[in-house]
């Protein structure tokens, strides 16, 4: 007999070197992690780079890493490990779920794990934040310049005159590593101050004070007294109340929902720049970093307040100090009116007939006469809304107008307070305002804008500024005169700002519709998923400050004039022969609405099979039907976008446009097979081929051959079904006979049932039977078993008395013996002396008296065996 071949397995062949020798990179390609961590006790900051031989991103990364070393080896200590060699010890400790892998450790802290772009740039910068995860401010423009940064920034105090270091500090500095290990993308900014006079510009007067800045919102000091001074505590405090104005997304390339979480949180502003992390200067990135500060900027005053780097001269001596004193008396001036908080209201129309609305816009604007302690209010006060609007339905004759070409604007008195007024400013809005949005003009874009004050403004005593006074009104009232200060705060529509290098990430750019041939690659879009639309930037506007405010307002306004953006298939090209139109984005408005016929269109994609299968039917149907009449088309819906009101969530989904009513589109009813006889009655009981115009003999005979052909066509269809009939009787027939049969067979299969039923019945009393049979059988061997022991213990008893007995005999028959030798001895003498009596007699009697003794100890050691036994 052949016996199974063993299964033959090749072993791994020996790992070589990852790096080369002469790279500054130390390459353990055997895994050899211990030597790895002898060599991290000696090197200050230690970059692990651990990586698979075959990966395709460790081969990629590689020359990346060389590069970083290359720039820094004189500073860190570069180690690459292979964690893949089953016989290495970094295979058999550390369990990666994917490569490569880099750690970095300064001195005994790490690891700190780095999970950004594998890109030279990007590593080198973050190593070089772990080497300086501190910046030293001693001067006040260095403090300027740092909060100046669009970074959160978290500055500590500490006075340098204790050895070897203050109290806290070492705690700081932890912190700081802490948060580059929670957030690799390093977006919080650590300093230390040590000048005491510059700290006090920020408000820190004890050395070990912790300082978190914020641009918009209030700043913080670190509570000692609510939280414990350690460096968990000061990184998960900084991590919560930090400000982020504006955010990078760094998505990693493989499957995540990084973006997907994102853009679930409302409307995105995502642009796109070209990024060098180790630039000194970043113009761009400052200018959109300004437009996103003043976005968010909701407190007026702040927006007036100086700019820090514009003071950052203030420490030479040509620095005035009454330029200082003239920015605080107008930053003062401004924070006594705080910038108002609006709502949108929507006037009823004039008439029934009407096609005009009014658009007002209620604020609610603050004034007094004493300036008040800072309270910081985010929100407006709904009470405050609710009185504003009873004041305004009060005054609404007074904006009540058929056409206004001006922004009406009127104010209210508070109810509550006498420091608090209303302020509304109203425009006409017509009905068609829509058609217009296609257009670049709107009727908020002509200069004929213009004010006119009604209301209390003559009768009230108190001398309230006027919203028109101080050119400060809504941004939707007039896009280019706007000012974008806090408008996060006062609309609905409420962006959240992300930077993505585009360097790294532009296909996601051109999945949103920038040009692949620009040179530039500069792209805004904003992405709503929540109403399913998107829009974009021109590309043909630079991308600075002004073309991003204007883009922001456009689309914060009550009616947008941004058009959204639609993805084409650039990959369609139209052939004059085809039956079948393939439209597009750009086509769709032109062949289905501009069309002079009725037109047919099915919406497919290419993964969907039942789709597919309608091919043969449409291109049928299409050859039927007259083109000059009609038109049959389709769309790939996974690779254009259509308008919102022409979406389906169902595929294939038939639409058909009829001619001159193309507003009634008519959907084709799910419940029908899709066929050409039902696809042809659909189209004729919907059509509008009919018209007032006689028939010419063309089409007579058009429609005869079409009759023609529908009438075969049934015929066939009908022919079809008379032989599906047959085959469904000869089919049901065949059942009947094997149902009958699956009767009878269940009749008999019921009979063995009932036999068997009795069987087992009777096999059960006889069960029961046996058992009861065994049972006493059972008990009379346990008896029988008792009576044989006590048989075999009274045996064993016997024999031991039977032995004793041989003995008892055995001595006797001894002591008889020696007896007759005394007799015989006795008569013998008795003969040779007769003179000898005496002694002779003597000699008997002791003779006898010795076996008298002798009989008696025998009896007495019989006896004593018998008490033994």
């Amino acid at each position: 007999s052949c016996s199974r071949a063993k299964d033959v397995t090749m072993p791994a062949k020996l790992p070589v070197n990852f790096f080369s020798t002469r790279s500054p990179v130390i390459d353990l390609f055997r895994g050899q992690l211990d030597y790895a961590d002898h060599l991290r006790q000696d090197s200050e900051i230690v970059l692990y780079f651990f990586y698979a031989p075959w990966c395709g991103q460790s081969i990629a990364a590689r020359e990346e890493i060389e590069h970083v070393a290359s720039r820094l080896s004189d500073q860190v200590l570069f180690v690459a490990v292979n964690c893949w060699w089953n016989q290495g010890k970094c295979r058999k400790q550390k369990h990666f779920f994917y490569f490569p892998v880099i750690h970095l450790y300064h001195q005994s802290f790490g690891p700190i794990e780095y999970k950004g772009p594998m890109s030279a740039v990007y590593i080198e910068k973050f190593v070089r934040r772990v080497m300086t995860p501190l910046l030293y401010i001693s001067s006040r423009s260095k403090l300027l310049d740092f909060l100046s940064n669009y970074e959160p920034g978290v500055l500590g105090y500490f006075e340098f005159n204790a050895s070897p270091q203050p109290p806290g500090y070492l705690t700081f500095f932890t912190s700081a590593l802490h948060s580059l290990k929670k957030d690799y993308l390093g977006t919080i900014r650590f300093g230390v101050i040590t000048d005491k006079h510059v700290a006090e510009e920020i408000s820190l007067v004890h050395s070990g004070s912790v300082y978190l800045h914020r641009h918009v919102n209030t700043s913080l000091i670190y509570p000692n007294d609510i939280m414990n001074y350690t460096a968990e505590n000061i990184c998960k405090w900084a991590l919560e109340n930090r400000e982020m104005l504006i955010r990078w997304l760094r998505p990693h390339g493989g499957k995540s929902l990084l973006l997907n979480n994102e853009l679930k949180k409302g409307p995105a502003l995502l642009i796109f720049i070209p990024y060098n992390p180790l630039a000194e200067i970043h113009p761009l990135l400052d200018e959109i970093t300004k437009v996103a500060l003043e976005y968010h900027n909701c407190n007026k005053s702040q927006a007036a307040e100086p700019d820090p780097q514009h003071l950052g001269d203030t420490d030479s001596p040509a620095f005035d100090s009454s330029v200082l004193d003239a920015r605080m008396k107008l930053s003062e001036t401004f924070s006594i009116t705080k910038y108002p908080c609006c709502n949108t209201v929507v006037l009823p129309q004039w008439h029934s007939i009407s096609r005009t609305h009014n658009v007002c816009e209620l604020c609610i604007n603050q004034t007094l006469g004493v300036k008040p302690n800072k309270v910081h209010v985010p929100h407006c006060n709904f009470l405050e809304i609710e009185a504003a609007l009873d004041s305004f339905y009060l005054q609404e004759h007074t904006f009540f107008q058929v056409i206004s070409n001006t922004i009406e604007c009127s104010n209210f008195l508070s109810f509550y307070s006498p420091f608090s007024y209303y302020t509304a400013c109203c425009r006409t809005v017509n009905r068609n305002f829509l058609s217009f949005i296609s257009s670049e003009k709107t009727i908020f874009q002509t200069p004929k804008v213009a004010f006119s004050s009604h209301g209390k403004k003559d009768n009230t005593r108190h001398s309230i500024p006027h919203i028109e006074d101080r050119n400060c009104f809504i941004p939707d009232l007039h896009i280019s005169g706007a000012n974008i200060t806090g408008l996060s705060c006062r609309t609905n529509k409420t962006l959240n700002l992300y930077l993505l290098d585009s360097n790294l990430f532009w296909i996601y750019a051109e999945r949103l519709g920038a040009s692949r041939s620009t040179h530039l690659k500069e792209f805004a879009a904003i992405v709503d998923l929540k109403e399913e639309v998107h829009y974009v930037l021109d590309q043909n506007q630079s991308l600075v400050g002004s073309t991003l405010e204007n883009f922001i307002k456009n689309f914060s306004i009550l009616y947008s004039p941004l058009k959204r953006h639609l993805v084409d298939d650039s990959s369609v090209h139209f052939h004059e022969q085809r039956v079948i139109t393939e439209v597009t984005t750009n086509t769709f408005h032109d062949t289905v609405f501009l069309s002079e016929k009725n037109v047919l269109l099915l919406y497919y994609a290419q993964w969907c099979g039942f789709c597919a299968s309608l091919n043969h039917i449409f291109i049928q149907l299409a050859r039927l039907l007259p083109p000059d009449n009609f038109i049959v088309a389709r769309i790939d819906i996974t690779r254009n976008d259509l308008p919102w009101e022409f979406m389906t969530d169902r595929l294939p989904t038939i639409l058909f446009f009829p001619h001159q009513r193309k507003e009634q589109s008519v959907k084709f009813p799910e419940d029908f097979s899709v066929n050409l006889p039902n696809l042809l009655k659909f189209i004729l009981h919907h059509s509008s081929l009919s018209s007032s115009e006689p028939c010419t003999k063309e089409c007579l005979h058009k429609e005869t051959v079409l009759q023609q052909g529908h009438i075969s066509h049934l015929e066939r269809e009908v022919q079809k079904l008379r032989s599906e009939i047959s085959a469904l009787h000869q089919a049901h027939d065949q059942l009947e006979a094997q149902l009958s049969e699956a009767r009878r067979e269940e009749h008999r299969l019921q009979q063995q049932k009932h036999t068997l039923e009795k069987q087992h019945k009777t096999l059960q009393l006889h069960s029961e039977q046996l058992q009861a049979t065994y049972d006493q059988k059972n008990q009379e061997l346990l008896e029988m078993a008792e009576k044989l022991q006590e048989l075999a213990d009274a045996s064993e008893n016997l024999l031991k008395e039977n032995t004793l007995l041989r003995i008892l005999v055995a001595s006797r028959e001894g002591k008889l013996q020696s007896k007759d030798e005394i007799k015989e001895a006795l008569q013998s003498e008795q003969i040779l002396s007769e003179d000898n009596d005496v002694s002779v007699s003597t000699t008997t009697a002791t003779l006898e008296e010795k076996r008298t003794d002798n009989i008696d100890t025998i009896e007495t050691e019989h006896s004593g065996g018998n008490r033994t036994e």
